[in-house]
């Protein structure tokens, strides 16, 4: 804990008033660890401080912060207690665990019409419910980069699941992200909206559209790169502080490299790739069937699930 060299609260460390500390505090920056692991170019931009201070503040915050261990029997326990969504699909609930964990990124990617956006829309609802029935009894924070989010679908994803669908409504938080920066926006300001309103998923559809849009060329790959690095570590920070499921969909390219087999590969590269927990790739096959592949998990391995997109829902 931080209890050494006389630093206790934010306003301990050097080049952070009152003001600073309570901007940092409404972005989830609320405790001297949280400074010690920024970055200091982040901790800059979210709080207009200087770079130097920010070093200053994020070295004074490492002096005065010890390290504990925990042992791998604790972990396990810890992991034992994590909250799981499921899906409304008992295949895709055995492939993922028992559902779609908290405290993790789970990234879906395919093709357009692979299901994805539906997956998102029924963890939507499914957050909504009650523990003993495969939910969280929490809201959900949507941010919609593609003008996909449907009402009318969480309506009757909610009646099936017999929840009242105009509160289900009211338990959705919606953020319609017009451009990168928005979409960025939209996750570090999430902390009030998280405390408040108990959020417990957060969904991303889709994380790489608008980045893929604004960041054309080999010239800005640096610099999309970097901000979606950002943004992931953000959204993973939400899922360590608050204890939510992030759930986040990616689109593809085909990969000109792979002669045979599948060339379909998901976008945003490295990047997405180590940052996602649990990687999901989602493929159309006949009528309403999908077929879910766990291409990534640490601690799942490979594997597939047949679902079914029906009126009702995930079925499967």
């Amino acid at each position: 804990m931080a209890k050494e060299k006389g630093i206790k609260e934010l306003t301990d460390l050097p080049g952070i008033g009152p003001t600073t500390a309570e901007k940092l505090k409404e972005l989830g920056y609320d405790n001297i660890e949280k400074i010690a692991t920024a970055v200091p170019h982040e901790l800059s931009d979210l709080v207009n401080l200087s770079v130097e201070n920010a070093k200053k503040a994020i070295d004074a915050a490492r002096q005065a912060t010890t390290l504990e261990y925990d042992t791998g029997s604790a972990i396990y326990d810890k992991r034992k207690e994590l909250g799981k969504i499921h899906t409304g699909s008992k295949e895709l609930d055995e492939l993922l665990g028992g559902g779609v964990e908290t405290g993790a990124i789970t990234e879906a990617y395919g093709k357009f019409a692979s299901g994805k956006t539906q997956i998102g829309f029924q963890l939507s609802v499914n957050a909504q419910l009650p523990k003993s029935e495969g939910g969280l009894e929490g809201t959900v924070l949507f941010i919609d980069t593609e003008g996909t989010f449907r009402p009318e679908r969480i309506e009757s994803l909610a009646k099936h699941a017999g929840l009242d669908p105009a509160k289900a409504l009211e338990n959705i938080f919606v953020v319609r992200a017009h451009n990168s920066d928005q979409q960025l926006l939209a996750a570090e300001r999430a902390d009030k909206l998280i405390r408040e309103k108990n959020v417990k998923l957060i969904v991303v559809d889709s994380l790489m559209a608008l980045f893929r849009a604004e960041y054309m060329g080999r010239g800005s790959l640096n610099e999309r790169q970097q901000k979606l690095n950002q943004h992931i570590h953000k959204l993973q920070q939400l899922a360590d502080t608050y204890g939510l499921a992030v759930y986040i969909t990616n689109q593809v390219m085909d990969n000109p490299g792979i002669l045979f087999g599948d060339p379909t590969t998901p976008v945003g590269g490295n990047i997405v790739a180590h940052a996602a927990t649990t990687r999901l790739y989602m493929r159309k096959s006949k009528e309403e069937k999908r077929i879910v592949k766990l291409v990534d998990s640490p601690n799942m391995p490979e594997g597939e699930a047949v679902i079914k997109i029906t009126p009702n829902g995930i079925a499967g």
